[in-house]
């Protein structure tokens, strides 16, 4: 890579991102994302703001020690911020001192709202006060940031100025942050090459761009001001940040990966670690990520639309522009719903090793449809219990002919069940649960004794009102070898098998009830049990 088409990544998680409102974390766990961080191969990792408490300070020495010194690859350079106040530089750089590539990052804002309401000085004020504090820095550290705050709504002029006196005094590198995502890519594309065209001793310092996502342009605006010349973005995993957040590492990166004829610039970035350290954030700040997010959210690379499914069974490209491998996951995810076509259905059983002839398919697709119509995601238990209905079709072995339950807070959940079996036997039977469901289900298995697990158990709401009709749906998988289990003749791998039933009632627990005894009947079919079940006289009639 030359130098002149790098762009270094400078993450600010543990900083910026950890400013959002509940995502504070331990030292602990930012020294565990500065490790994943520096795994990721970002070239900066801004570690926190070590005046703000001990902690913070303490959080940052350590990340610099065992960070910052890595010896398995190019340790990155260690950054602390600092306001422009000397004992908060003293602060970043007791903290930062012991990375092998220490840099003090300070700031000062130089909008003219900045300037007159929060910090009420002169802009010839704010110039000598950066000019004292940068050059203060410099005695510390040979790697030194200086930002203007609030650069995107400052003068331009003013910033020319100011950013050639930060040169002067000693920084290395000019962030140029848009703090409060004001301005269009257009505007900041512009922002960034006036700056470089117009600020004396540019030449000796790298461009930063940092910018916030409160009008939805963080990365747009990042991007441009990398095409205008920029050679640092500054950056948070998953986009996490004060308000509306910063701009996103993994849009940035990917972005420039992916469109590189376009921006013709590279970064040190190992894309594959990409999801990793994306979850290891979001499981630490407790920020979960938007599953329509960008590169990392659940849907990135999830298709659900039949069309697009057909598209992807016969060429990922052509609604994939980039590989899933490429950030770290396995592969693309086809999720079977009420929009997802025959095909994508067959392909889905395939994977599952079901083999089912054209008339199967159709019949099974039919009760897909209905199925998806009812659930958002039909998921591959769903699939197989579709398939065993298809080959144990149903037949009243047991029929539910009377439920009665007690419940409520005082005393025990009862059910008492009447049910009619095989050759028209009348079986009656009583059980206590912890609730009225648990009650009959078990009142059930005294009279079938059918060993089984409950595995899913559903209610859906037909209509509306008081007075709606309910529908159950429920899934089984039988217990002691008493169902012999499906070996795929594809891999050889054994599979349990799964039954569901259904059931619809004005009264859920009898609609419970139902689609129980019609689960159990598919198992007592496939057991071959069914010429074995009991013949007796009636019981308790």
């Amino acid at each position: 890579m030359s130098k002149d088409n790098y762009i270094r990544i400078f993450d600010t998680t543990l900083r910026d991102g950890e400013q959002s409102p509940g995502a504070s974390l331990t030292s602990n766990e930012k020294l565990e994302i500065a490790r994943g961080l520096a795994k990721l191969g970002v070239d900066v990792i801004e570690a926190g703001f070590p005046a703000a408490s001990p902690d913070d300070l303490e959080g940052v020495r350590r990340i610099a020690k065992e960070v910052g010194n890595s010896t398995e690859s190019e340790p990155p350079i260690i950054c602390g911020l600092a306001r422009t106040i000397k004992s908060d530089i003293d602060a970043a750089w007791e903290a930062i001192q012991y990375a092998a590539k220490p840099r003090i990052h300070t700031f000062l804002a130089t909008s003219p709202i900045h300037m007159e309401h929060k910090l009420r000085m002169t802009p010839e004020e704010v110039v000598v006060k950066m000019r004292e504090m940068v050059s203060y820095a410099k005695t510390l550290c040979q790697d030194v940031e200086f930002s203007p705050e609030d650069a995107g709504r400052s003068e331009p002029e003013f910033l020319y100025h100011i950013l050639g006196e930060a040169i002067k005094a000693g920084a290395t590198t000019l962030n140029i942050p848009d703090t409060v995502g004001y301005t269009t890519p257009k505007e900041f594309g512009d922002l960034i090459a006036g700056i470089i065209a117009n600020t004396h001793g540019i030449e000796n310092a790298i461009v930063s761009v940092h910018c916030h996502d409160d009008l939805g342009l963080a990365t747009a605006n990042s991007l441009a001001g990398l095409q205008a010349g920029a050679r640092q973005a500054e950056v948070t995993m998953n986009g996490i940040g004060e308000r509306a957040g910063n701009t996103s590492l993994e849009e940035v990166v990917m972005a420039l990966y992916t469109r590189r004829p376009i921006y013709g610039l590279e970064t040190g970035i190992d894309t594959t670690q990409i999801i990793r350290i994306s979850r290891t954030v979001s499981n630490y700040t407790g920020m979960i990520v938007q599953p329509n997010k960008a590169i990392v959210g659940a849907n990135a690379f999830a298709h659900e639309a039949g069309i697009h499914q057909d598209g992807m069974l016969k060429n990922k490209s052509t609604y994939e522009i980039m590989l899933p491998e490429t950030v770290g996951l396995h592969r693309s995810r086809l999720v079977l719903g009420k929009h997802s076509g025959r095909h994508a259905l067959k392909v889905r059983l395939a994977e599952l090793d079901f083999e089912v002839d054209d008339e199967e398919l159709k019949v099974i697709f039919k009760r897909f449809k209905d199925l998806a119509d009812k659930k958002k995601i039909v998921s591959d238990a769903d699939l197989e219990a579709l398939v065993e209905d298809q080959l144990y079709q149903a037949q009243e072995i047991y029929k539910l002919d009377g439920l009665q339950v007690a419940c409520g807070t005082i005393g025990l959940p009862t059910a008492t069940v009447r049910l009619v079996g095989p050759n028209g036997n009348l079986h009656i039977q009583a059980a206590l649960g912890t609730g009225p469901v648990d009650a009959a289900y078990k009142a059930i298995d005294e009279v079938v004794k059918m060993p089984n697990t409950l595995l899913e158990f559903h209610i859906h709401a037909v209509t509306e009102g008081i007075d709606a009709i309910g529908e159950v749906t429920v899934r089984l998988e039988p217990e002691n070898g008493s169902i012999p289990e499906r070996t795929s003749p594809q891999s050889g791998e054994v599979h349990k098998r799964t039954f569901g039933g259904y059931g619809a009632h004005t009264d859920i627990i009898v609609a419970g009830a139902k689609a129980y005894l019609a689960a159990l009947n598919k198992l007592l079919v496939a057991s071959g049990r069914y010429g074995e079940v009991e013949t007796a006289t009636e019981v308790g009639a």
